[in-house]
C-alpha cells in the first residue's frame, strides 16, 4: 500500500516527524517497507508564465521566450520545447539552480542569444519520465511561486507491507484510524452526507445468490460531462499512490477506493440492457475484460451482468461493455460487498491481479458500501456535474459480528505484564471497538471492517500493539521443567524412522498432492471406488489429487535418482495418505519404503546381487521388533502378482510388501522393478514391555524332526500350529531345511524343524522330550496330515 504522507496528514496529523511516524506504524504491526521523497531535493525552481514567444534568429528548432517569474522584469530564456505557448504556466529554473542529474543552471549564450534560465519538463525535474514537452502547471499559482510549494513536492511516499489479515489498512481512512489509535492524535475523516435526489432514473437489480453477494449498492447519475478534467489535487494523490490518471469518473472511483477501501465500478448506462443481474457464469460463456484478455468463464466465477450479457467479473475486473467513454452522459455507479470466499483464488487462476480483487479477497467493510457510493457521487457531481438518482441498497446474509469475551486476568497472564482495566478500556475506545463490562471482563464486538478479530487472543494482540511491544520487559521467566509422561509400551515415530536409517535407508519428504494419471496407473480400478480425493485449487495442473499411497512420491524420487546414474537407492517416507470414507475422509499416517539396485554396496567380500523381497522383509521384521511379523499371499494392482504379500503384525494386517508390477517400470523409466512396502505407522509404535525371565541353570536339549506335507501347506502355518500346542519347556521352534526330490511323492515337500527344549527348574528327561515331540507331531498330523520323513 503506497500513499502520500501529506494526504494522510489531512485526516490525522500527529506531532511526529516522518521517521518517527514510520517507526510508530512499524511497531504497531504495519511495517513501513520504504520511505521515498515525492521529488528530488532541488531549489530555485519557480512558477513562470510565458508572456511571449519569438523565433530564434539562428536556430529553427529554438524559440526565444519572455517569461514572467514574479520579478521586476521578465527573463529572456531560449527554449526548444515543442509545446511552449504564450500564456502557459511552466517550471522555470533560475540562475544558480542545481537540478537532478547534477545540472547547474547559469546564464548562457545560445547561438548568439542570451538565456537567463531554463524552462523544465517533468523529466528534468525528476518528477516523471515524461520528456515530450514542458510541464504544464495551469494557472492555479502566481508567477514567482516556489515550485515545491506549488506542487506540494516536500512530501514523502510511504510504502506499507500490509499483511493479508489487515485489509482495513488498504485505505487511507484505515491507516488514519490506526495512526490516531497509536498516537492519540485527533481523527478528522471526510464528511460524507447522503446526496439529494434530483433524478428519478433507476435500474432494476436482481441478485441470484445473496451469500456470494451479501450487499449491492448502486445508483444512476444523469447528465454528467465525462470529458471534465480530473482535479490536480486528486490526480496528484492518485499518481503518488501508484495509480495512473485516466478520466474523471474512473479517477474518482479509484480515489474513493484508496480513500475508503471500497472498490467501485462505473458503467456507461447506454450499454446496459434491462436489469442488472448478479449471477454465476453459465456453461460456455466468455468475457472480454478491460485489459483485452478474452476469458472463458468457469461455473464458480461470479459475474455482474445485464439481462443479455456479462458485464464484468465481480470484484475483480470489468468487461469491455463496462467502460466510460468521452460521450457518456449517464453512469451506473456500483459498490458491492462480495463474499471473500468467492473471490479468493480466482486471480491466480486468471493470471493477473487487480487492486479491487486484492481488497475483496481479504474482505472490505460491508457496512461502508453505501458511504463509498455517496462519496463517489459527491465527487462526480462536483467535478463532472449531473443529477443523482435514488440509491439502490440490496442486503443479504452479511457477516455476523460475534461479541468476544476478553478476560483481564488472561490478558496479563499471556503478556506477562500487568495492564490495568482502564488501559484496556482506553485501547478499545481508541480502536473504535464497541464493548460492555461484565465484572473484570470485557465483551467486545469487532467492527465491520475488521475480519481478523474472532478470538480472545486477537483482541489481546490489539491491546499489546497499542500498549507497545517495547514496553514489555525482557525478563527471563521462571520455568519449571516437567518430564512428559511416557509409557514403555509405546515408542515415538522418530524411533521407528531411526531403525530404518540404521539399516541403510534414507528418509525423503514428497508432496501429498500427486498426479491423477499416476494414481490411475497404480490402481486402474480405483475410479470405481470414488478414486482419489481431488484438489479444488491445485498448485500445479499435474498435482490434482491427494495421494492414496506413498508410492507416487517414492517412485518419482527413484526416477530422479536413476536419471542421475544412481545404481543403489533405498528411500522411505513417513506421512499421511488420504482416502474416502463413510462418512467423509480418513488420513492415516503410513510409513513406506522402496529399494532398488544391489542388496549391499559393491565390495570384494560378497558377490553382487540384486535386492529381493526377503531382504526387505528382514528390515520390516527389525522395524517391528520385538513384535511378530508374518506375511500372507496377496494381490494388489501395483505389485507383481507372484511376488507380493500382505504384512501382518501380531496377526493384524497393516500393509503390503512386494515387487513393483512389471507394467509400471517402463512408465517410471526403470530397468527393473524395485521392492516396495507400505505399513500403517500405528502398529509399529506399539511395543511389548520387557519382562524378566530367569536364566536356566540346566542345559538345553535339541531335537530335530523332518516332516512331509503337501506342497500347498506353508511353513508359517506349520509354525503357527506348533506354537499353539507346544509345552512350556519348549523354548524355540525354527525351520532350517527344505527338501523336494525323488524320495518324496509328487506334490509333497519335506521341512526340517529344530525343536529346542529347556526348563528353568529341572533337567529334562527322555520321557519329557519324547512327550513333547509326540504332541507336536500329533498336532501336525491332525491338521495337515503330516508324517515323519523316513
Amino acid at each position: 500500500m503506497r500513499f502520500s504522507e501529506q494526504w494522510l496528514r489531512t485526516y490525522v496529523d500527529p506531532p511526529l516527524s516522518t521517521q518517527a511516524l514510520a517507526e510508530k506504524l512499524t511497531m504497531a504491526g504495519l511495517e513501513v517497507e520504504e520511505l521515498e521523497p515525492a521529488a528530488p531535493p532541488f531549489a530555485g525552481v519557480v512558477v513562470g508564465r510565458i508572456e511571449s514567444i519569438a523565433p530564434h534568429p539562428s536556430a529553427d528548432r529554438l524559440r526565444v521566450c519572455s517569461v514572467d517569474v514574479g520579478a521586476n522584469e521578465p527573463l529572456q530564456i531560449v527554449c526548444g520545447a515543442p509545446n511552449a505557448a504564450a500564456g502557459m504556466f511552466v517550471p522555470c529554473a533560475l540562475e544558480g539552480t542545481r537540478l537532478p542529474g547534477d545540472l547547474t543552471i547559469s546564464r548562457q549564450t545560445v547561438h548568439g542569444v542570451e538565456s537567463r534560465g531554463m524552462l523544465c519538463s517533468a523529466r528534468e525535474l525528476g518528477l516523471s519520465d515524461d520528456a515530450t514537452g514542458l510541464l504544464d502547471l495551469g494557472p492555479a499559482n502566481a508567477p514567482g511561486t516556489d515550485l515545491r510549494a506549488a506542487l506540494a513536492l516536500d512530501d514523502t511516499l510511504f510504502t506499507l507491507k500490509v499483511t493479508p489479515n489487515r485489509a482495513d489498512c488498504l485505505s487511507l481512512v484505515g491507516i488514519a484510524r490506526e495512526v490516531a489509535a497509536v498516537t492519540g492524535a485527533p481523527l478528522s475523516l471526510p464528511v460524507v452526507s447522503p446526496m439529494s435526489i434530483s433524478s428519478d432514473a433507476n435500474r432494476a437489480l436482481l441478485v441470484e445468490d445473496s451469500i456470494a453477494c451479501p450487499r449491492f449498492v448502486a445508483r444512476l447519475i444523469d447528465g454528467i460531462d465525462a470529458t471534465a478534467p480530473t482535479p490536480a489535487w486528486m490526480k496528484q494523490r492518485l499518481e503518488r499512490s501508484g495509480i495512473r490518471a485516466i478520466s474523471a469518473v474512473v479517477d474518482i472511483t479509484n480515489y474513493v477506493m484508496l480513500e475508503l477501501g471500497q472498490p467501485l465500478h462505473a458503467y456507461d448506462d447506454r450499454l446496459l440492457d434491462g436489469a442488472v443481474v448478479v449471477r454465476f457464469a453459465r456453461e460456455g460463456e466468455t468475457l472480454t475484460l478491460l485489459n483485452g484478455q478474452v476469458q472463458r468463464l468457469d461455473a464458480d466465477m461470479l459475474l455482474v451482468c445485464d439481462e443479455r450479457k456479462p458485464l464484468g467479473l465481480a470484484g475483480i475486473m470489468g468487461g469491455e461493455h463496462s467502460g466510460i467513454a468521452d460521450d457518456t452522459k449517464r453512469v451506473y455507479l456500483e459498490g458491492a460487498f462480495w463474499n471473500p470466499v468467492v473471490i479468493q483464488g480466482k486471480m491466480k487462476r486468471l493470471g493477473f491481479i487487480s487492486d479491487a480483487g486484492h481488497r475483496f479477497e481479504r474482505g472490505v467493510d460491508f457496512a461502508g458500501c453505501a458511504r463509498a457510493v455517496e462519496r463517489a457521487t459527491q465527487l462526480i457531481i462536483e467535478v463532472c456535474g449531473g443529477r443523482a438518482g435514488p440509491l439502490t441498497d440490496r442486503s443479504g446474509a452479511l457477516p455476523s459480528r460475534v461479541p468476544v469475551r476478553v478476560r483481564r486476568e488472561r490478558v496479563n497472564r499471556l503478556l506477562g505484564v500487568t495492564i490495568t482495566e482502564e488501559t484496556i478500556a482506553d485501547t478499545f475506545t481508541r480502536l473504535g471497538f464497541a464493548y460492555e463490562k461484565d465484572g473484570d471482563d470485557f465483551i467486545v464486538t469487532p467492527p465491520s471492517y475488521r475480519f481478523d478479530l474472532a478470538l480472545e487472543e486477537d483482541f489481546i494482540e490489539e491491546i499489546v500493539r497499542l500498549f507497545g511491544y517495547d514496553r514489555i520487559p525482557a525478563t527471563p521467566a521462571a520455568h519449571v521443567q516437567r518430564m512428559l509422561a511416557s509409557t514403555e509400551s509405546r515408542r515415538a515415530p522418530a524411533a521407528v524412522k531411526s531403525r530404518l536409517v540404521a539399516r541403510d535407508w534414507q528418509e525423503v519428504i514428497t508432496f501429498t498432492f500427486v498426479s491423477s494419471e499416476t494414481e490411475l496407473l497404480l490402481a486402474p480400478n480405483a475410479a470405481k471406488n470414488d478414486g482419489p480425493i481431488r484438489v479444488l485449487n491445485p498448485i500445479a495442473a499435474h498435482l490434482d489429487v491427494m495421494r492414496t499411497t506413498l508410492l507416487p512420491g517414492l517412485l518419482e524420487t527413484l526416477r530422479t535418482n536413476v536419471s542421475r546414474k544412481a545404481t543403489r537407492v533405498r528411500i522411505f517416507e513417513c506421512g499421511r495418505v488420504f482416502r474416502h470414507a463413510d462418512p467423509g475422509y480418513v488420513q492415516p499416517i503410513r510409513i513406506g519404503g522402496l529399494a532398488y539396485g544391489d542388496a549391499i554396496p559393491e565390495q570384494w567380500g560378497s558377490p553382487a546381487r540384486r535386492v529381493d523381497i526377503f531382504d526387505i522383509k528382514a528390515d520390516i521384521e527389525a522395524l517391528a521388533a520385538p513384535r511378530r511379523v508374518t506375511t500372507a499371499p496377496d494381490s494388489l494392482p501395483w505389485l507383481h502378482p507372484g511376488r507380493s504379500a500382505r504384512v501382518l503384525i501380531e496377526g493384524v494386517s497393516c500393509g503390503f510388501l512386494g515387487e513393483l508390477h512389471p507394467r509400471l517400470s517402463p512408465h517410471f523409466e526403470l530397468a527393473f522393478s524395485p521392492i516396495v512396502f507400505e505399513l500403517d505407522l500405528e502398529p509399529l509404535l506399539a511395543t511389548s514391555v520387557p519382562m524378566m525371565t530367569p536364566v536356566s541353570k540346566f542345559p538345553p536339549v535339541r531335537r530335530d524332526m523332518a516332516i512331509v506335507v503337501d506342497e500347498a501347506v506353508s511353513a508359517q502355518a506349520i509354525l503357527d500350529t506348533l506354537a499353539t500346542v507346544k509345552p512350556p519347556y519348549v523354548d524355540q521352534i525354527e525351520p532350517f531345511d527344505l527338501y523336494r526330490g525323488p524320495r518324496l511323492s509328487p506334490g509333497k515337500k519335506s521341512l526340517a524343524i529344530l525343536v529346542l527344549m529347556q526348563d528353568t527348574e529341572r533337567t529334562l528327561t527322555d520321557a519329557d522330550m519324547n512327550a513333547a515331540m509326540r504332541i507336536l507331531l500329533t498336532a501336525l498330523h491332525d491338521r495337515f496330515g503330516a508324517t515323519l520323513r523316513e
